[in-house]
């Protein structure tokens, strides 16, 4: 028997390729236990976009959410995704940070660490797989699978060999686009074996189909772990299911031994989740299964819709999906992962939308073109290159481009102040500075006056509250008789949240006006009257949030009056979570700044008024 050992993704990938990340942890606590007990190999619950996404869209801590998850689900080993040196970010952080970071993910719950770099360089992977290895984690070392003229069995298994070297406990093969098949797994999973000698991890998104039968086939071959999710977030850009999995293992030398009976019992919870909160099933349309001739990865698919509904510009997927493509190879061949994905694929829609190719370029596609990211596969286009950097070099092989980040731990701490009150805070402040303090701001009223729910007992309630305790006590005794989960109570300024079940502490501080931004500013006053028919207008290239100036902080771009060039920097656009530079198309004068500091602005909305200069 060599029976084959599962990962859930659930918690993690399977959210974010279905449902933009947007699964809470009230929805993963009641059946956390469950989950531990069915014997998993892991639980991947951490890392990728959950940790952004918890502070930009549920308002929840992610640090909190990976401690609670432990606690609810302490016999199965816990995963997390990590980026390398770009760590849950979308660009490298110094060592420091990288460090710092690792030992705190290991400390607050995390066992294994998946690493990957977007594009398979190796010196991108070094310091954390160290710091994996300083704090007695697993690391497992993940190849990015991709399909282009440069990648190769050989350099796959020379990549392999590098973090072998490095210390890598498994070898993971990341297929996140579905580009995979059959047979090319039973290939790889083979040399893997007989050359590395590591154990194998194969991980697929499902996207065209696929994904099952690169399974079977790679299990064959001598694969020792496989990544599945419940049914009720499982295929079109998820992973297989897993009860489809292993009722396929059944009375076979591979099968997993899991239960499929407490399997269904998970799943009905979970689609009891999809059911209530109106959220997609995964399903594999045709444009999915064009996967194979535009190779979007199913996380970046659903971005990619998601961000051309708010464009108002869903009708020109077909042609971002011909666009991304034709950027990957001007660019050498990046495997579309994050944080590459993001980049192509921003590059493909604004050259869309624009009906400008490389017109407008956003900061990180300069910085990866430079080889701030890392070397790429493949040679760039000349044209391309000389278009974007111009005179600028591009970064030499002997310089690793993780050693030019900049920001120590010291540097965000001081930043931070206050704020903070624990090397996580510190940390989620340095990957995240704007989403971190506003997080941190709206939470820091009232933080001693948070109120505890442990089952049914309400630890201390002072007299002054004016929430009275017995009432919650008995809520709580009435959730535990009723088909209620949750109860609110607001008393005063202060909020309870009453909640059924679970032995973790449920907090629930005081009701908080919202923040208002330290850095925005009032838009300027409009100019009365008629504009000058001289004048030119800027537009937003696409929907996002404007910041005048490259920093917190800093002096803006632009003020009116000011003469600006033609490429020069006038403000930053942040759009699909990266920072677009919108600059001057011609020399001119500044004449109206028509948006604040930190404020949304929709697709084609005037920025600036400029008038040309000869």
């Amino acid at each position: 028997m060599r029976p084959v050992h599962i990962t859930d993704t659930t918690l993690r990938d399977a959210h974010q390729s279905l449902w933009a990340t947007r699964m809470t942890l009230a929805d993963m606590l009641p059946i956390l236990p469950k989950m531990d007990s069915v014997g998993y190999w892991s639980l991947e619950v951490w890392g990728g976009a959950t940790f952004d996404a918890a502070l930009r869209f549920l308002d929840e801590n992610p640090w909190d959410r990976l401690r609670i998850i432990k606690q609810h689900a302490p016999k199965t080993p816990l995963q997390m995704l990590l980026r390398g040196q770009n760590l849950v970010g979308y660009h490298h952080y110094s060592d420091d940070i990288v460090r710092r970071f690792v030992h705190a993910s290991k400390r607050n719950g995390i066992d294994v660490f998946r690493i990957f770099d977007a594009l398979n360089d190796i010196r991108n992977v070094e310091v954390s797989a160290e710091a994996v290895k300083e704090c007695g984690g697993h690391f497992e070392g993940a190849i990015s699978y991709t399909v282009s003229p440069v990648h190769t069995l050989d350099t796959y298994l020379e990549y392999a060999q590098q973090l072998k070297d490095i210390g890598a406990d498994t070898i993971c093969i990341k297929d996140m686009a579905g580009m995979l098949t059959p047979f090319r797994t039973a290939k790889m999973v083979s040399a893997l074996k007989e050359q590395i000698g590591l154990p194998v991890h194969v991980h697929c998104h499902y996207i065209g189909g696929m994904a099952p039968m690169n399974y079977l086939k790679g299990v064959e071959a001598g694969a020792d772990i496989i990544d599945t999710a419940v049914v009720a977030l499982a295929f079109g850009n998820s992973q297989p299911a897993v009860e489809m999995i292993v009722a396929a293992l059944k009375e076979s030398e591979y099968d997993s031994g899991i239960d499929l009976d407490l399997l269904f019992e998970i799943a009905h919870y979970w689609e009891g989740v999809r059911e209530k909160n109106k959220l997609k099933r995964g399903v594999t349309t045709l444009l999915q299964m064009e996967v194979f001739s535009h190779q979007v990865p199913g996380g970046m698919m659903s971005n990619f819709i998601s961000q051309l509904e708010l464009q108002k510009a869903s009708d020109r997927l077909p042609d971002v999906l011909a666009e991304v493509p034709k950027v990957r190879a001007e660019v050498g061949y990046p495997p579309l992962v994050t944080p590459l994905s993001q980049i192509v694929g921003t590059q493909a829609v604004i050259n869309v939308l624009t009906g400008k190719r490389w017109a407008v370029v956003p900061q990180e596609m300069k910085d990866y073109i430079r080889g701030y990211y890392g070397k790429a596969p493949g040679p760039m286009d000349d044209e391309i290159v000389a278009k974007v950097l111009g005179a600028e070099k591009q970064l030499g092989p002997d310089i690793r481009p993780g050693s030019l980040a900049t920001g120590s731990y010291e540097q965000a701490a001081e930043e931070i102040g206050d704020l903070a009150h624990s090397e996580e805070d510190v940390l989620m402040y340095a990957l995240f500075p704007n989403e971190a303090r506003a997080y941190l701001e709206l939470h820091q009223e009232g933080a001693e006056r948070a109120v505890f729910l442990m089952g049914e007992e309400a630890n201390t309630v002072r007299e002054e509250d004016s929430v009275d305790v017995n009432q919650i006590r008995e809520l709580v005794k009435l959730l535990e008789s009723s088909e209620v989960s949750e109860i609110v109570i607001e008393e005063g300024d202060t909020k309870v949240v009453v909640r059924k079940g679970g032995s973790a502490p449920v907090a629930a501080a005081p009701v908080a006006a919202a923040p208002v931004a330290a850095a925005a500013e009032s838009a300027p006053a409009p100019v009365a009257g008629a504009r000058p028919a001289t004048w030119k207008t800027i537009t937003a290239p696409m929907v996002g949030t404007i910041y005048r100036a490259g920093a917190p902080g800093a002096a803006p771009f632009v003020e009116v009056g000011d003469t600006v060039a033609e490429g020069q920097p006038l403000c930053i656009l942040e759009a699909m979570k990266l920072m677009n530079e919108i600059t001057a198309e011609e020399g001119g004068i500044i004449r109206e700044i028509a948006v604040a500091n930190a404020e949304p602005v929709e697709y084609g909305a005037v920025l600036f008024y400029y008038e040309p200069v000869a």
